[in-house]
């Protein structure tokens, strides 16, 4: 069978079970229907007759298909019985609206609505009529232009569906007979009961159907995804774009408005349905919840006014989602819109609607208030230039090639032509038309805004059929051969080649699936002021990206708020969300703590430690850092009080080194001076370690530097108490000179006293490297301190310096006694005891004060210093005194050891002398035996034994022992 028409592969798909059904008048068992892949192989046959068709459907019964009475049951024709009006007649009556030609288009147009009680219902205005006369108008325009199909004509042949699947490929037979000879007279019969002369016409393609069940051909409003599939379907092609643009434009719509809660009304078809599978895929995609998913009823009948009201009910159900998409068509929608009139929920929704019924006088007339506000996707469409002009100049005279013309005439004009056909809704009019009757925008013509795509599907057939005929007849005038008839294989290649200007002004190409180009207008149904409605563009659709003029929306008259369609509020700053169980769109806020911040919607965190959740909850910003710096007041007062000691320490260094030959600095034990100075130097150079920003460097620095200068120090003074104490107890018990009291000796031993901290130092960095730590306190807190500041690591680097300490002020209690002019000892004693008071003091305010960085490190360094100058005032005035105020006791004489009564302590000789003696420390016995040789006249020699409770052996020996100081 040559594919002569592009009606193609399912046209029969439920052609025998219908008609079945229709003779035994029982129920279509629609699981009988054979699959596609018995479809394919049907239309792929070369059928040569009528009967060859019919065993190859294997029916039963041949005879069902030939002519029969139909009765009000049965689903090709319903016998019209009009109670108390005695009318009885046939309704729907099969009419065909013909234009001669060479080559026949057919069409397959809803001419009349859907119907529950009846295969077809009243007359439809706009998809119907004006795409019927809108093909004829486009086939007329190809035929008067001159040699665009030389020497051919175009023609149609168009028959009504009804909306309705069954009924419309019943009717699509037609298109097929005129592929198979032989079909017996016995098909249509005169009314005196003869045979018609039969001359079937060949149909080249088919334009339609409107509704995407019913069209697999060339259509002009068939949108479902499912037509893109040319697995399934090869030969179908449409000038309108795929649903699939469409429903992503609805969700950009959504998108914008900010919805994320909606609910969705799709019609029972493949066209809802298919565009809800993509509608439900798109939205989750975006994070937009469904709220209310429900059928509008379409295939299996016309639903009642109670089940929109449930519809509607249910939509109120979920009462925040007042968002709500519409996949439908004009009938199915014009019920919702009357439910939500009866259910007193006017205004309360916003719609936003597809294609199949939007800016539909069906659905917006009568129903302004609830339709109003409503955002619409229609594919791309511009008036068919001159198609107006023509269409109303139309009446019941001059239009006689389309049969359902007066039904139109009558609804139109509520009147009845005279003689007309008798249908179900013609019989209430109670004037007769005139057909005089002007059609006019003013008295009710509302022009449909989507014929361009019916005229641009003519026109692709005609441009195929021009390149075909230029290709396979070489342009000569009328069908040659090999276009008669034409190959719908090889039409159907032209087909997708073909791209032209349409009588819209719009260029036209097929895409890969067969689809028209995805352009869309986004129309709005609005008051522009009161009682008066228009459908408005507001924007377009176009190569995946939506413009949308927000300022021209209106979703009530003087209210420019959008209107809101989420479950639950956004939350706050700094709260999270807590779904509630099955929706993925409603929760329940709770705030983060006060160091949290919100990880992800649903889970707040703790920030680390060193930082603090900003005002918003969203970022952890670190806290800043806190450590002392030398230009802070508290570094300022510290460095001060260091620079003052270490100013005076030079000072005094400088005297000692101006008089570092005479008897003074000689008699204070000069190498052990300047080691305690040089300790008392680095306890005041301390505090420029302490006040500076903690680094490795820096923290290892503190760590052996505390320790050791401390260390100096006390190591010094712990050598000079522990020789005065052994010389004193060694005295005691005989005149022998005990050891290791030189001058040398003292330094080897204070250097090794100094060792051990440089020991106990070296092992503790090695075992413990220093570091530079973060240290929070607090949790607002973020100290940059050194690592063994924050416990009692210190407390290594002291430990050895106390025990000096310690031992130095035992031995400062035990030298107490010693004759006065052994009195520095008593000053080593002071500096102990003061030096044991400041670090009682510092520990507590230390460790209290550990939280405020610059007050503990102030402490610390006051304290070093404190100490470093009690020694150095304690030990060092009584010496400057000397050298700078009374330089002229800073002689031999005046460091000889005398007694109160002028009496020689050396159990031999009395020297009268009024001198006090300052320091006795330190003798000299070769400075002693020559002051007794140039005094041998006044002196008097006594008993030893009468001078005992004088003098003692330990004054003598510390006497020898230092006499090399004052040499």
């Amino acid at each position: 069978m040559p594919l002569s028409l592009l009606a193609g592969y399912l046209l029969l798909m439920s052609l025998y079970p219908a008609s079945f059904a229709s003779h035994h008048q029982q129920r279509v068992n629609f699981r009988h229907f054979p699959r596609t892949s018995e479809l394919t192989h049907l239309f792929s046959t070369n059928f040569t007759d009528y009967e060859a068709l019919l065993q190859y459907l294997s029916l039963e019964n041949n005879y069902s298909w030939r002519p029969r009475y139909l009765t009000s049951r049965s689903v090709l024709g319903w016998n019209w019985n009009k109670r108390n009006a005695g009318l009885n007649y046939t309704w729907p009556v099969k009419r065909v609206a013909v234009v001669e030609g060479d080559i026949i288009l057919g069409g397959l147009m809803m001419v009349h609505e859907r119907e529950d009680t009846q295969i077809c219902g009243p007359i439809m205005p706009q998809g119907g009529i004006q795409a019927l006369e809108c093909m004829l108008y486009t086939i007329d325009w190809v035929n008067n232009q001159k040699d665009f199909l030389p020497g051919i004509t175009l023609g149609g042949y168009i028959l009504d569906d009804c909306d309705k699947d069954t009924y419309g490929l019943e009717q699509a037979v037609d298109f097929i007979k005129g592929s198979i000879r032989n079909i017996d007279d016995g098909t249509y019969k005169c009314p005196d009961g003869s045979s018609p002369i039969i001359r079937q016409k060949i149909i080249s393609g088919v334009l339609g159907a409107a509704s995407s069940v019913t069209s697999i051909q060339v259509s002009f409003f068939s949108t479902s995804p499912e037509l893109s599939n040319k697995q399934r379907f090869e030969y179908f092609l449409r000038t309108v774009p795929s649903d699939t643009n469409q429903a992503q434009a609805m969700v950009e719509i959504v998108k914008i408005l900010n919805w994320t809660y909606v609910s969705i009304l799709y019609e029972e078809s493949t066209y809802g349905i298919k565009a809800f599978n993509v509608l439900e895929e798109r939205l989750a995609l975006n994070n937009i919840c469904i709220a209310v998913k429900e059928k509008l009823t379409k295939d299996s009948g016309v639903a009642s006014e109670g089940v929109y009201d449930k519809i509607v009910r249910k939509l109120l159900s979920k009462q925040r989602a007042r968002g709500v998409i519409i996949f439908g068509s004009d009938q199915e929608v014009a019920g919702v819109m009357r439910a939500v009139k009866r259910n007193n929920v006017t205004g309360y929704f916003s719609w936003i609607g597809s294609d199949g019924w939007s800016a539909r006088a069906l659905v917006f007339d009568g129903n302004e208030l609830q339709v109003e506000g409503t955002l619409s996707v229609q594919p791309r469409a511009h008036a068919v230039e001159g198609f107006d002009d023509y269409f109303l100049g139309l009446n019941v005279k001059n239009n006689q090639r389309n049969p359902w013309f007066i039904e139109y005439w009558e609804k139109y004009f509520q009147c009845k032509w005279i003689n007309s056909t008798v249908t179900p809704y013609n019989q209430n009019y109670d004037k007769y038309c005139t057909g005089d009757e002007v059609m006019t925008y003013s008295n009710g013509y509302e022009p449909e805004r989507q014929l361009q795509f019916v005229s641009d599907a003519v026109l692709s057939f005609a441009y195929a059929f021009r390149d075909m005929h230029r290709n396979l007849c070489g342009g000569k005038s009328g069908l040659c051969q090999r276009m008669n008839p034409i190959d719908g294989t090889e039409l159907l290649k032209y087909l997708y080649k073909v791209h032209f200007t349409g009588l819209s002004k719009d260029e036209f190409e097929f895409s890969k699936n067969g689809d028209g180009p995805a352009r869309y207008n986004i129309i709005h149904f609005k008051q522009v002021k009161p009682t008066s409605y228009q459908w408005v563009r507001v924007g377009e659709y176009r190569d995946g990206q939506l413009t949308l003029n927000l300022s021209q929306i209106q979703f009530r008259l003087y209210e420019k708020a959008m209107p809101s369609s989420v479950c639950s509020d956004p939350c706050e700053k700094g709260q999270a969300k807590k779904f509630v169980e099955g929706e993925n769109c409603c929760w329940h806020c709770f705030n983060c703590t006060k160091y949290q911040v919100l990880l992800s919607e649903t889970q707040c965190v703790e920030c680390p430690l060193g930082f603090l959740p900003d005002y918003n909850h969203e970022d952890c910003i670190a806290i800043p850092e806190l450590y002392m710096s030398p230009d802070s007041y508290w570094a300022i007062g510290a460095l001060a009080f260091s620079t003052t000691g270490i100013s005076v320490t030079v000072f005094v260094i400088l005297v000692f080194i101006r008089y570092n030959d005479t008897p003074v600095v000689r008699a204070s034990g000069r190498e052990l001076s300047y080691v305690l100075l040089a300790g008392i130097l680095m306890c005041y150079g301390m505090t420029y370690m302490l006040v500076q920003k903690p680094t490795n460097f820096i923290c290892g620095a503190q760590k052996a530097g505390i320790g050791l200068c401390f260390a100096v120090v006390y190591s010094a003074l712990l050598t000079k108490t522990n020789r005065i104490s052994r010389i004193f107890k060694a005295g005691k018990r005989s005149a022998r000179r005990p050891s290791f009291i030189s001058p040398k000796s003292q330094l080897v031993i204070c250097g090794a006293l100094i060792g051990v901290q440089i020991s106990i130092t070296t092992v503790w960095l090695a075992f413990t490297p220093p570091r530079a730590i973060h240290h929070y306190p607090t949790r607002e807190d973020n100290h940059v301190v050194c690592a063994a500041s924050i416990n009692a690591s210190y407390m290594v680097a002291f430990a050895y310096p106390i025990t000096l300490t310690l031992i130095c002020t035992v031995y400062a209690i035990l030298t107490r006694k010693i004759p006065e002019a052994f009195n520095e000892s008593k000053y080593i004693g002071f500096t102990m005891y003061t030096t044991c008071i400041i670090w009682l003091a510092f520990v507590p305010i230390y460790f209290s004060t550990a939280e405020h960085v610059a007050l503990n490190v102030t402490t610390m360094s006051v304290a070093i210093s404190l100490s470093s100058t009690v020694t150095l005032v304690c030990l060092f005035t009584p010496k400057l005194y000397i050298l700078l105020l009374h330089p002229e006791k800073n002689i031999r004489q005046s460091m000889m050891p005398q007694n109160k009564c002028g009496t020689l302590k050396n159990n031999t000789l009395i020297i009268s002398s009024s001198a006090r003696v300052e320091s006795a420390t330190q003798s000299d016995d070769y400075e002693m035996n020559d002051k007794l040789r140039s005094l041998n006249t006044s002196v008097t020699r006594i008993s030893c034994a009468t001078q005992t409770s004088n003098g003692s052996p330990a004054e003598f020996q510390l006497y020898h022992a230092d006499r090399d100081a004052l040499l």
